[in-house]
């Protein structure tokens, strides 16, 4: 949460031959999940933020910057933010106790909105026009982006006992819509600096130690031993 504030394009029908398909794995209808599938990414270059609420101050909205925008199958285009151990939507928070979206904010203009700038929009929809891939497995990776807002994974095999923080260097999306963070190998590390697509990053999906994202004034706090940040991660242990 950076700051606190004292409150005050239409999508496609879903398909008919999924219409009344399950996914075993969401337990959505199936046509709403391809709809929703995230196909190209944009980063987020001039700090707009996402506004939300919390049950525990309910009279104020917070602010996170947003890392990017993601085109979904379905033609809209959506803010993503790095919330709790994943990259989200926006518009899909909605916990009444960690955060409920309350819209966009552009701190420059203080202005409030509810859909993704037009710009945003055309540079998506240009790139998935221009774009386009064949690809055998829904794990291929279709794009990768930077990370430009500092975000740090949490690491920690011992129930938050001790805890690694690493900076997370890019973020992938894969062809079946899935975006995972990439973090860095020291073992594996022979170049500096370390860009998006190096041979040294990992896949924090595919680490057991991995356990949450948090943004960089966060990390920069527990990394100083902020009793008000350490007394936080000593809650999660017990959580």
């Amino acid at each position: 949460m950076s700051k606190s504030f004292d409150s005050g394009s239409a999508s496609k029908g879903n398909s008919q031959p999924h219409s009344n398909v399950i996914d075993i794995f969401t337990r959505k209808p199936l046509s709403e999940t391809l709809d929703n599938k995230l196909i190209r990414l944009s980063p987020e270059l001039d700090g707009l933020e996402m506004l939300y609420s919390n049950a525990e101050h309910p009279e104020k909205l917070f602010s996170v910057k947003i890392l990017g925008w993601g085109l979904r199958s379905s033609g809209e285009v959506v803010g993503l933010v790095p919330w709790l151990n994943e990259l989200v939507a926006c518009d899909e928070i909605n916990d009444p106790l960690n955060g409920q979206w309350q819209g966009y904010y552009d701190e420059g203009v203080d202005e409030l909105f509810y859909s993704a700038p037009l710009h945003k929009i055309v540079e998506l929809e240009t790139a998935a026009d221009y774009y386009e891939y064949q690809c055998d497995s829904g794990r291929e990776i279709i794009q990768e982006i930077p990370d430009t807002i500092g975000t740090h994974a949490v690491l920690s095999a011992d129930n938050f006992k001790s805890i690694t923080l690493k900076e997370v260097v890019s973020w992938r999306l894969h062809q079946d819509g899935s975006i995972c963070g990439m973090l860095i190998d020291d073992s594996k590390m022979f170049n500096t600096p370390v860009l998006p697509g190096d041979d040294c990053l990992f896949q924090t999906d595919n680490c057991e130690d991995f356990r949450y994202y948090f943004q960089h004034h966060i990390a920069n706090k527990i990394k100083s031993k902020d009793p008000e940040a350490l007394a936080a991660i000593s809650m999660l242990g017990e959580s």
